[in-house]
C-alpha cells in the first residue's frame, strides 16, 4: 500500500539537511562533488543548498579550494540543545563529582535511535581525542551503554532490536553474534548494570547502569570507561560499581 503524501513534510528542507548530514567525523571538509556523492543529489540541488547554507551561516567554505565545512554555528545549537535538555544539568555535577572521586573516563550516553551519542564526557590523563568529543555516535548493540538502556525494555522489544539494529566489527574481539548479545542485555536487565571488555576498543571495560525514567524504562546510561590492563572485570565492579549506582540513582532523583 502506498503512503499518504505528508502534507506538512518540506521537501527543501529535508534536502538542505542531507546536505548538513554529509559531514561527519571521516567527512570534515567536503566538495560540491564529494557533497552529491554523499547525498545522491543532483548537482544543481546540491549547489543551490550548499550555497544558501554558506550565506546563512551554517556552512563555511574556504576561498581558494571551495570546500565546505561546518560553521561556528553548530556549536550554538549545541549550545542550546545542553541548555533545553534537563537531564544534561541534573548530571553533569553528579559526574564531575563521580570522576573526581575516581579518576577515570565517566560518559553520559543517551539513545538515538538504534545507536547511542555521547552528550557528557569527562575524561581522564589517558583518554584518546576520539574519545573526549560530545556527539560521538557508536551502533547500541556494540556497546555497554546500549544495552543496559535496551535491558528496561520489553522482552519484544529486545528481541526486535538484537535482529535488526546494526553491530559494527571495532575490534577482533566485538560481539557479532545477535543471540549472544540478546543475552548479555537480559543478563544487564537481572544485575541493573552491563560491563563490556574489548567491545570498541581492546583493553577497554566499559561498565554502564540506566537513568531510568519515571516509567521504569531508560533514555540514558552513565559508563565508565577503564583500562584492561589495569583491570579485570571483577576489580572493575568491586571498584567502582557502587559509585556508578550511587550516581545514577542521583541523577534520577
Amino acid at each position: 500500500m502506498q503512503k499518504k503524501p505528508d502534507s506538512l513534510y518540506v521537501s527543501t528542507l529535508a534536502r538542505g539537511l542531507q546536505i548538513l548530514r554529509a559531514f561527519d567525523e571521516s567527512h570534515v571538509s567536503l566538495s560540491l562533488t564529494d557533497l552529491v556523492a554523499r547525498t545522491g543529489l543532483e548537482k544543481s540541488s546540491v549547489q543551490r543548498m550548499a550555497h544558501t547554507l554558506h550565506l546563512e551561516g551554517m556552512l563555511e567554505r574556504d576561498p581558494k579550494t571551495r570546500r565546505f565545512r561546518p560553521s561556528h554555528a553548530w556549536l550554538e545549537l549545541a549550545y542550546t540543545y545542553y541548555w533545553s535538555d534537563p537531564l544534561i544539568a541534573r548530571a553533569l555535577p553528579k559526574l564531575i563529582e563521580f570522576s573526581q572521586a575516581k579518576g577515570e573516563t565517566i560518559n553520559l550516553a543517551q539513545i538515538s535511535g538504534d545507536h547511542i551519542i555521547y552528550s557528557l564526557r569527562l575524561p581522564n590523563q589517558r583518554t584518546h581525542f576520539a574519545a573526549s568529543i560530545v556527539g560521538r555516535r557508536l551502533p547500541a548493540l556494540n556497546t555497554a551503554a546500549g544495552r543496559v538502556m535496551l535491558s528496561t525494555r520489553s522482552e519484544s522489544d529486545i528481541a526486535a532490536a538484537c535482529a535488526e539494529w546494526p553491530v559494527v566489527q571495532a575490534t577482533r574481539k566485538t560481539l557479532m553474534n545477535r543471540d549472544d548479545i540478546a543475552r548479555s542485555i537480559l543478563k544487564a536487565r537481572e544485575d541493573g548494570f552491563c560491563i563490556t571488555r574489548d567491545q570498541m576498543l581492546l583493553n577497554e571495560i566499559s561498565v554502564a547502569a540506566p537513568i531510568r525514567g519515571t516509567e521504569g524504562q531508560a533514555d540514558a546510561a552513565v559508563q565508565i570507561s577503564l583500562s584492561g590492563i589495569t583491570y579485570d572485570e571483577q576489580l572493575a565492579l568491586e571498584k567502582f560499581l557502587p559509585t556508578l549506582l550511587d550516581t545514577t540513582a542521583g541523577i534520577l532523583g
